[in-house]
């Protein structure tokens, strides 16, 4: 079985990327609760880059 290279590193985020530091916090925050729920419709941002 072979595993490809780029399967195995995290791609670096893209340059023209948003920085949500306030979202960011928010989302550490609710890391601390039982469940955090994060929903939104597709093309709204939902992978966090930090």
């Amino acid at each position: 079985m072979q595993i490809l290279s780029t399967k195995l590193h995290v791609p670096p985020p893209p340059e023209n990327i948003v920085r949500r530091p306030e979202l960011l916090e928010l989302m550490n925050i609710g890391a601390k609760r039982q469940l955090t729920l994060i929903s939104a419709p597709a093309g709204f941002g939902k992978a966090l880059i930090s």
